[in-house]
């Protein structure tokens, strides 16, 4: 599987009503599971088991007790970008006024880096995520109010 066959695979696997999906194909392996939130890499049948503990790049905060109104949430798991390189603005601040498609941050899964687009017209209420903070599927990472 090249890794376009792999991000098509994730992004049906996430609006899937599946928990869990393993497929092995000749020397080719991957499984994901949305209960955990793990995702497995691809490995080579040749490769020798290595056991690794996968740790995030920042603690996961807490979510807000309560969100009142709308929120842009995570459409999958993994890394937190606020900005396209560490040295430039973050696409989005608090007060900013976005349409529709409007790239509001980057999600890295799996060394992919996923452009987060606002799903409507909206205004930027809060920002929830830190960069290089590690998010969960369907976890709040902005505030917002629709306009």
């Amino acid at each position: 599987m090249d890794t376009k066959q792999i991000k098509a695979l994730m992004r049906e696997f996430d609006e899937s009503g599946l928990a869990k999906l393993k497929i092995t194909k000749e020397d080719f392996a991957i499984e994901l599971e949305k209960a955990t939130g793990l995702v497995a890499a691809p490995v080579a049948a040749a490769a020798a088991p290595v056991a690794a503990a996968v740790a995030p790049a920042a603690p996961v905060a807490a979510a807000p007790a309560e969100i009142t109104g709308d929120a842009i949430l995570s459409p999958m798991v993994g890394t937190f970008y606020p900005s396209p390189s560490p040295d430039s603005p973050p696409f989005v601040k608090v007060g900013d006024i976005i349409k529709k498609g409007h790239v509001v941050a980057i999600l890295e899964a799996m060394k992919i880096m996923n452009e987060l687009e606002a799903d409507f017209d909206c205004k930027i209420i809060e920002v929830l995520a830190t960069t290089g903070q590690a998010v969960e599927y369907d976890m709040p990472l902005f505030i917002v109010e629709r306009v």
